[in-house]
């Protein structure tokens, strides 16, 4: 039996499907989008969704469900609860069937249902909670938010403060006298 004229070519051609197979995962892995991408490539903006999110998986019919670190609270307009696990569709310019997304009226906590921003754009966003569609300003969910593990004394004690506040002072209404 003759030996192998070439037996680094054997070699080389190893050594390039090996490379190949390890570099492959690392380069699927970056051209994942994140959950922020993915929001603003539908038409949403970004910070709708806090910083922790861990995880996510989209499917082809638009179903989602994104994982947090953990339960976290978020301050905009109104004060804002993430659970650990979110999900809902996304289509373009909403989310429909969300759970998992709560916000904080008065004293009591509500579902968030539904999300969605006018087309073309404008500077409105939309939460449909229950029955009430809420028209908010869209630039504070532009920027991506960072998380708080719990309510704070300072938040609840605003929140209050807010309820018990009086209305400012009416000088301009005539005031009535009656004999």
């Amino acid at each position: 039996m003759a030996p192998n004229p070439k037996p680094h070519l054997g070699f080389a051609l190893f050594l390039l499907l090996f490379v190949s197979i390890v570099t492959t995962p690392c380069l699927t892995l970056s051209d994942t989008p994140t959950v922020y991408e993915i929001l603003s490539q539908f038409g949403l903006p970004s910070g709708l969704l806090p910083d922790s999110v861990t995880s996510y998986t989209l499917s082809d019919d638009g179903r989602f469900i994104v994982h947090l670190e953990k339960p976290c609270y978020v301050e905009f307009e109104y004060l804002v609860y993430y659970e650990k696990t979110i999900t809902g569709k996304l289509s373009y310019g909403s989310i429909t069937d969300l759970k998992g997304i709560q916000v904080k009226r008065l004293l009591f906590w509500f579902d968030v249902d539904e999300i969605k921003v006018d087309l073309p754009p404008s500077n409105s966003i939309y939460f449909q909670v229950g029955i009430i569609n809420k028209k908010l300003d869209v630039e504070q969910f532009k920027t991506v938010h960072s998380c708080r593990d719990g309510l704070s004394g300072a938040s609840c004690l605003g929140t209050l403060k807010r309820v018990l506040e009086l209305p400012s002072p009416m000088e301009e209404i005539q005031m009535l006298i009656t004999e």
